[in-house]
C-alpha cells in the first residue's frame, strides 16, 4: 500500500510539476488542436494525393498506406481538421482520474472509476508509456456507453480480380456494464456478479447458409480473466464455447480475426506494449452528411445512406482524410505460437480511437491493413447528434499477401434502448436461433 501511495504521489507531482511549468497535460490530451490544427508541406484541404504527388507526402501517411498509394491502388482526398470533442461526461469522469490510478504488478489498474485513465500525452522516457496507451485504448469512448450498428455489411473481395465474393449481413450490439458515463444505470447496472466490463453481441441475416449465426463476447473487468466467448451455428441450432484459439482464426471466412475486431479485441496481459511515436497523419475522419454517399438506402426505414468503397476492387473507403495528431501503439503477442509478430495501432490523439492498424505475420512480414473510417457524431445520423462519440461508418481489412480484402459498411447508433442486460446472454442467443 505504501508503494503505491508513492505511486500516486509521483503522478500527481508529475502533472503539477507540468502545468506550474506552463503546460496543461490534461487539456493537451483532450483538447490537442486548442493552439491551432496540424500543418504539413504542402497538404491543403481540397486536394487529391496519388500515384504522381504521394512521394512528397510520405511523412504523413501510413507506410502501407503510402504504399497502396503508390501503387496507384487508392488516391485520398484531403479536407480540414475539424475537432472530435469527446462527451463531457467522458471527459469530466477523466479529470477525476488525475493522480489516482496506478498499475499493479499485472499492469491492471488500481484507483480507476471511468474515462481516459491516463488522461495525458504519453511520455517517451516512461517505460510503461505503451502500457498507459493500451488502458487509454481499451477504456476509451469507441462506441460511447452502448451502440448498435444495423444493418452491417461485410463484403468479401478479390482484388486481383475485382470480384465481389460474397456479402454477409449482420446486426451487431455492443454495450459497457460498468464504468458508464452518459446512460443510465451510471455508473453502473447492480445486477452484474460476473464482472463483466463490456459485452458484444451480433446474429447474421443474410445469406441463407449463415443466418442466425451468432456471436456473444464477455470481457471482463478483471484483465487476468479470459475473455468467454460462444458461437451459435444456425444450421446446427445450438450453442457452442469458443476455445481461445479461435480467435485468431478467420471470423466466418472473412479476413478478420475475432481479436482484430475494433483493432485489438483482446486482453491487455496477452501482448507486450510500446509507445511508438507521435506525428502529425492523414487518417479517415470526416462528416458523413456532407460526402457523396450510396445512392441507394441499405433496406433501413429512415433512409440511411452508407459510405461508398472505393479504391481497387472497392477495398478502400472513398471518403476524406483529414491531418491529426497520432500516436503510435505497438503491441506483440507473448504467446510464441501466435500468428502475429506485431500490430502497430494507430491511436487518434484527441479521442484515442484507431482509423488505422497494420498487422505483421509470424516472420515479421507485413500481412494486412485495417482501416476504420470515423465520422463527427453532429455530421451523422440525427440520433447521434451530440453523442460526443467518432461515429464508426466503414472499415476493412486488406490482406496485401492473399490481394484480398474484407469492407464493412454500416449504420452506427449511440443509444441505450435496444442494448440491455438480456440481449448478451447465451439464452437470447437460443431464442433468436429458433
Amino acid at each position: 500500500m505504501r508503494m503505491m501511495a508513492v505511486k500516486v504521489a509521483f503522478a500527481a507531482a508529475g502533472l503539477l510539476a507540468a502545468a506550474a511549468a506552463g503546460a496543461d497535460p490534461f487539456e493537451d490530451s483532450f483538447y490537442p488542436y486548442k493552439n491551432g490544427f496540424p500543418t504539413a508541406d504542402g497538404i491543403t484541404p481540397g486536394m487529391t494525393i496519388d500515384q504522381t504527388n504521394v512521394d512528397q507526402f510520405k511523412d504523413s501517411i501510413d507506410s502501407a498506406s503510402f504504399r497502396f498509394v503508390k501503387n496507384g491502388w487508392y488516391t485520398i482526398k484531403v479536407i480540414a481538421t475539424r475537432e472530435f470533442t469527446l462527451h463531457p461526461n467522458y471527459i469530466e469522469a477523466s479529470k477525476a482520474n488525475i493522480g489516482k490510478v496506478t498499475l499493479d504488478e499485472f499492469n491492471r489498474l488500481v484507483g480507476y472509476t471511468a474515462g481516459r485513465a491516463f488522461p495525458a500525452d504519453p511520455d517517451p522516457n516512461d517505460p510503461q508509456a505503451g502500457i498507459k496507451m493500451v488502458w487509454n485504448y481499451q477504456y476509451g469512448f469507441n462506441a460511447g456507453d452502448s451502440e448498435t450498428i444495423d444493418p452491417f455489411w461485410w463484403t468479401f473481395r478479390d482484388m486481383k480480380s475485382g470480384k465481389v465474393e460474397r456479402v454477409i449481413k449482420f446486426q451487431w450490439h455492443f454495450m459497457n456494464w460498468i464504468h458508464r458515463v452518459v446512460f443510465d444505470p451510471k455508473p453502473a447496472f447492480a445486477d452484474n456478479p460476473s464482472k463483466i466490463y463490456r459485452s458484444g453481441y451480433s446474429i447474421a441475416l443474410e445469406p441463407f447458409d449463415l443466418a442466425n449465426t451468432q456471436l456473444l463476447i464477455h470481457r471482463y473487468e478483471d484483465d487476468q480473466q479470459r475473455d468467454d466467448a460462444w458461437l451459435y451455428l444456425g444450421f446446427q441450432r445450438r450453442v457452442r464455447r469458443l476455445a481461445t484459439g479461435q480467435r485468431t482464426d478467420a471470423f466466418l471466412g472473412t479476413d478478420v480475426m475475432i481479436e482484430d475486431f475494433e483493432g485489438y479485441n483482446g486482453r491487455i496481459f496477452d501482448y507486450d506494449w510500446e509507445y511508438g511515436g507521435t506525428r502529425n497523419m492523414l487518417v479517415p475522419f470526416y462528416n458523413h452528411n456532407e460526402i457523396d454517399l450510396e445512392p441507394e438506402a441499405p433496406g433501413t426505414p429512415d433512409g440511411f445512406k452508407f459510405a461508398k468503397n472505393g479504391g481497387l476492387a472497392g477495398c478502400w473507403p472513398d471518403v476524406p482524410w483529414q491531418l491529426r495528431k497520432i500516436h503510435v501503439l505497438i503491441g506483440k503477442p507473448k504467446d510464441p505460437n501466435h500468428p502475429l509478430s506485431h500490430r502497430d495501432i494507430y491511436l487518434d490523439a484527441e479521442t484515442m480511437v484507431m482509423p488505422i492498424l497494420h498487422i505483421w505475420d509470424k516472420k515479421g512480414d507485413f500481412w494486412k491493413l485495417q482501416y476504420i473510417s470515423k465520422a463527427h457524431s453532429d455530421s451523422h445520423h440525427p440520433k447521434n447528434k451530440g453523442a460526443g462519440v467518432p461515429v464508426e461508418t466503414m472499415a476493412g481489412l486488406i490482406d496485401e499477401q492473399a490481394m484480398h480484402c474484407t469492407t464493412l459498411q454500416f449504420r452506427s447508433i449511440i443509444n441505450a434502448e435496444e442494448n440491455q442486460p438480456p440481449v448478451f446472454s447465451v439464452q437470447n442467443m437460443r431464442k433468436e436461433g429458433r
